[in-house]
């Protein structure tokens, strides 16, 4: 394997970083800017669009990456692999696109449709697929880093008011789209011209629908809640809220995830080749990771939204509170469901008992957002979203019981809890002895991570103790290296 995961991680972990900022810069602008309305009518538009994009895309990106996985040594298998995947997709759009354009005229003059409708197009150009299977994560941060800086520039430039809304909208599908063509000028590096005669695109069609099966249940708890509270609530100020606060959530959620990106080619690549205990030892690290990652993430975020939410997203924003406090579970939530389904259940082609998994929680999620949305609005399809998670979560662990311990599983979250419960309560208090400001919720991030770790030092964690020594010995050999060069 080129890549060490490590480097891979850090790689991803700098981009996630990025994204962490941008939200930091651009949302207190654009929630005062847009305000609730206008970010709660892109937010709807964009998951009606969604649906589309979907489709487009079906189960490729997941089926490319790990048949690139297995065969990434093989520069004409993997050459005719990549051509038979992105002919399939662009087949799929243009499909997609059509029954997409004859909804748009049914919708009269709204212009928004017809901005999007970029998104669904995005998804032809888009091969970050095949370099995330080849492990070369570092071109696609890169192409990452350059739009994202660009996309930020754009909002200030030319987001100045309520009416540019649909400027705001073009400019991020536009820079998206030319986000995915640039990745276009790596091919040649890695793929050879196609050869017409040995494609076949709909051959493994059976296998890539089967991928997609879960993708349609991921969207309907991850698109379908925005869409149903535009549905029934009173106005579009309740997605307003919910976008923000699962915007915010999902800033620290990405963390958590990350690795998951990183471990999918390097999990099949062992299993692949029938190296079962390197699977396993990966597996529980990427267990351990989350639960050290997760709990203080979660418990952290918690603590800090009433100090956080009035400075950042300005007046107006109260109810992103307990919205935040209820969706700030689900970076746990996600986190095991992310090394159990897609770091292990994909990689290793049991994509159907990930399906069921998904479908369940699908489930769960829509009846609950039927009961609890009509009553509680953005709140009910917070706590539908959660509980849909949790459900995928255990019902995933009881699949891979006789792989993993379960018992084992849970015990490595221990004293993670022991220090995150006490961040907690300190944070707790903190948030009552502070007024709301951006140096204060500074101050109470510092404090509380500080909290968590010498709480583990005292410990002992293991695992802490072992990355910590893996990083300062990185360091060590960097410096090294370059004193004798």
């Amino acid at each position: 394997m080129k890549k060490s995961i490590r480097i891979n991680y850090l790689y991803n972990v700098s981009y996630q970083i990025l994204i962490l900022l941008t939200p930091i810069l651009t949302t207190p602008y654009t929630s005062r800017v847009l305000g609730a309305e206008g970010i709660g009518l892109y937010s709807f538009t964009a998951s009606v669009v969604s649906y589309f994009a979907l489709f487009a895309a079906l189960g490729t990106s997941t089926y490319g990456q790990r048949q690139i996985s297995y065969i990434h040594e093989d520069r004409e298998e993997r050459s005719r692999v990549f051509w038979n995947t992105v002919i399939l997709r662009f087949m799929t759009v243009a499909v997609s696109m059509l029954i997409y354009f004859l909804f748009c005229m049914k919708q009269g003059g709204n212009q928004m449709y017809w901005i999007l409708s970029i998104n669904i197009l995005t998804v032809a150009f888009d091969i970050s697929w095949f370099l995330q299977g080849m492990e070369e994560f570092g071109k696609t941060v890169l192409r990452n880093v350059i739009f994202k800086l660009a996309g930020i520039i754009f909002i200030f430039v030319f987001v100045k008011s309520q009416n540019d809304l649909l400027i705001y909208a073009a400019g991020l599908v536009g820079l998206e789209l030319l986000s995915n063509i640039s990745l276009w000028f790596y091919l040649p590096r890695y793929i050879d011209k196609p050869d017409l005669r040995n494609l076949h695109p709909c051959v493994n069609l059976k296998t890539v629908i089967s991928l997609f099966i879960p993708t349609i249940a991921i969207q309907i708890y991850t698109v379908l809640d925005k869409t149903m509270i535009g549905i029934f609530s009173p106005g579009t100020a309740e997605n307003g809220y919910y976008e923000q606060a699962l915007k915010l959530s999902k800033m620290v959620l990405t963390l958590v995830t990350s690795l998951g990106t990183v471990m999918i080619p390097r999990i099949g690549y062992y299993f692949n080749h029938r190296e079962n205990r390197n699977v396993e030892m990966y597996m529980y690290r990427g267990y351990n990771f989350v639960w050290f990652l997760g709990i203080p993430l979660t418990f952290g975020l918690i603590g800090i939204s009433g100090n956080l939410v009035p400075w950042f997203l300005g007046a107006g924003y109260d109810k992103v509170i307990p919205l935040l406090c209820v969706l700030s579970f689900l970076v746990l939530a996600i986190g095991i469901n992310n090394v159990t389904g897609m770091q292990y259940m994909i990689p290793t082609q049991r994509q159907n008992m990930f399906t069921l998994t998904v479908c369940i929680g699908a489930g769960v999620n829509f009846i609950l957002n039927v009961f609890l949305i009509p009553v509680f609005y953005s709140i009910g399809a917070a706590i539908a979203s959660v509980l849909a998670e949790t459900v995928i979560a255990l019902v995933q662990l009881y699949i891979v019981r006789k792989e993993f311990s379960v018992k084992r599983i849970f015990l490595l979250s221990k004293n993670y809890l022991i220090a995150g419960g006490l961040m907690f309560f300190v944070l707790q208090w903190e948030n009552i002895m502070l007024f709301p400001s951006f140096l204060n919720t500074a101050i109470m991030m510092v404090s509380g991570a500080c909290i968590y770790f010498a709480v583990l030092i005292l410990l002992k964690d293991k695992f802490f103790k072992d990355n910590i020594n893996r990083i300062a010995g990185s360091f060590y050999r960097i410096n090294k290296k370059g004193k004798n060069g």
